[in-house]
């Protein structure tokens, strides 16, 4: 029996290495694997109901740290979770290495974990979309600083749960409950500083804000589309985006940098005094 040669051999096992490098770095930040089976996938997501499942948070005191913000006019509004910014003495946004600009004016919901700041001018706001029905298992992207670094998840839609806070702010609101599929290479542990990020839909319109993370579930909490329907509503707030960009699974990375570059998505700075 003819042998083949031990070069033959190594060329075969090398191109093997290779190949695979190669083949998975375009998709080094899809995610590692799916959630199970999402009950009713397909579905349209039903309506807030006193019967969703209720999740138990607690606000502390304001302190000084980091979160994320979004715009959604050129007019310099932008948009965020009120626990970032409630209490701080001074909020700024990241817009160029080490340079920062304060927030003019911030308001904040009274029903929702929501908040609205203003600044001069704004670039490259996304286009919110409050209206379109959302459907059970579709893809959801969320942006952000987690960690006060730039990071992301993929998860797909799941549930309404009512978010109860108790602590320094107490109140029952509904949000959507996302289950975490992926995060991009590097990034592990708490998603704190996401907050106030956008949520990303695969046609790249925002579907809600992050307002909340349960790690041990792998949940990611959203405030419904109702909520930030009223909140701008109530604020007479004039929507109008640039063009927006898909994002897929495979994608989702360099669509999120993308949106980082354009100050889309900005590192949101709260500082608080001597708070006691």
């Amino acid at each position: 029996m003819r042998l083949v040669p031990d070069w033959v051999v190594y060329v075969l096992a090398l191109s093997t290495v290779v190949f695979a490098l190669f083949s998975a770095a375009p998709q080094h930040d899809a995610p590692r694997t799916l959630p199970e089976a999402i009950d009713g996938e397909g579905a349209t997501l039903p309506p807030p109901s006193a019967f969703d499942e209720r999740v138990l948070v607690r606000v502390t005191k304001p302190k000084t740290g980091i979160g994320t913000a979004f715009a959604i006019n050129h007019e310099g509004f932008w948009l965020t979770a009120r626990h970032v910014v409630d209490g701080c003495d001074d909020i700024a946004l990241l817009t160029a290495p080490h340079q920062y600009i304060r927030a003019n004016r911030v308001r904040v919901s009274d029903h929702s974990d929501l908040a609205l700041l203003e600044t001069d001018t704004a670039s490259h706001p996304v286009i919110l979309d409050v209206e379109t029905d959302l459907r059970i298992g579709t893809y959801g992207y969320h942006v952000g600083y987690p960690q006060g670094r730039p990071g992301e998840a993929v998860s797909r839609l799941q549930s309404r749960i009512n978010l109860v806070s108790s602590g320094t702010r107490e109140g029952t609101e509904s949000v959507l409950a996302w289950a975490e599929a992926g995060r991009t290479r590097g990034l592990s542990g708490s998603l704190g500083g996401l907050s106030g990020g956008p949520v990303y839909g695969a046609d790249g319109r925002v579907r809600g804000v992050i307002v909340a993370e349960s790690p041990r579930r792998g949940r990611i909490y959203s405030a419904s589309p109702e909520s930030v329907a009223q909140f701008l509503g109530e604020l007479n707030v004039d929507l109008a985006g640039a063009p927006p960009r898909a994002f897929t699974p495979s994608s989702y990375g360099a669509e999120a940098d993308f949106a980082r570059r354009k100050l889309q998505v900005v590192k949101l700075a709260c500082n608080v005094g001597d708070a006691g």
